[in-house]
């Protein structure tokens, strides 16, 4: 039998929402100032638990995304996961330049907790609700539920959008030989 958190999400209470975003926060300010990973001590059961997590970072003004890297399977526990994607997401994602000490203050935190991956078929998909993963050979492209209802996207849409993502042509998703795999996910951000 699965254990429990792989059939539903967690409900995270305000309490743990904001400490893990002290934690993520203080996890970049150490690392961007020291160069080096906070280790952090933690005693809830929930904190403890292994998760997959993705964290965001956008700035404050304009909303523009600054960094965004996840795991998509659960390795370390909450607290831990948070923390070193946190440092991932600023200096990581090749996307940007590495995040700056001068920046951080003007950059908004957001953390995303996914349920296990599971298979889906594309006819199954509802968007807001689904995060997806496409695979295909060496190819791979991911976004997390609430990138389709930012975009205003569709079902098919938002499929064709992760086929480019992926750096595949529109409609792979209709290969045999693509994988769709779909998870949901818990999003909380700083206010």
């Amino acid at each position: 039998m699965l254990p429990l958190y792989n059939q539903m999400i967690t409900q995270y209470s305000a309490q743990h929402k904001t400490r893990l975003l002290q934690v993520a926060r203080k996890a970049l300010q150490n690392y961007l100032e020291n160069k080096t990973r906070t280790k952090f001590v933690e005693e809830s059961a929930e904190m403890l638990c292994k998760r997959a997590v993705f964290v965001t970072l956008r700035k404050k003004d304009s909303g523009e995304l600054r960094g965004c890297i996840g795991q998509t399977e659960a390795r370390c526990s909450l607290i831990e996961a948070v923390a070193r994607t946190a440092v991932s997401s600023a200096v990581d994602d090749s996307r940007f330049p590495a995040v700056t000490l001068h920046e951080l203050p003007n950059l908004l935190i957001e953390i995303n907790v996914l349920t296990p991956m599971y298979a889906i078929t594309a006819e199954n998909v509802v968007v807001g609700k689904h995060g997806l993963l496409l695979i295909k050979g060496c190819s791979r492209g991911l976004f997390l539920p609430e990138v389709a209802v930012s975009q205003g996207w569709d079902r098919l849409t938002l499929l064709d959008e992760l086929c480019r993502k992926a750096e595949l042509p529109k409609g792979s998703w209709r290969d045999a030989d693509a994988e769709l795999l779909a998870f949901e996910s818990e999003a909380w951000e700083e206010k």
